[in-house]
């Protein structure tokens, strides 16, 4: 009779455990830096951003039509979805 418990079982645990957070530590630094699960973005019209209200900022607040900004000159547009 021995009086040692089994340590087969604590050792398959502790190897379960260990390779559990290493799957997690990878799958964590995969979805952090890759874009493979995030939808693909799409290219805004310049109709819909014709469209589009703007406020200006600071002590007079004015609302405009984002075609305004290219009637008379040309614009560089660049239009950034936040999220939320």
């Amino acid at each position: 009779m021995s009086f040692l418990p089994d340590l087969g079982i604590f050792t398959m645990a502790m190897w379960s455990v260990g390779l559990g957070a290493i799957g997690a530590a990878v799958t964590g630094i995969v979805l952090a830096n890759t874009d493979l699960f995030l939808s693909k973005p799409e290219k805004a019209t310049l109709e819909f951003l014709e469209e589009i209200e703007l406020k200006t900022l600071g002590s007079e607040q004015r609302t405009f039509k984002a075609g305004e900004l290219w009637k008379k000159n040309g614009a560089v547009i660049m239009a950034v979805r936040r999220p939320g």
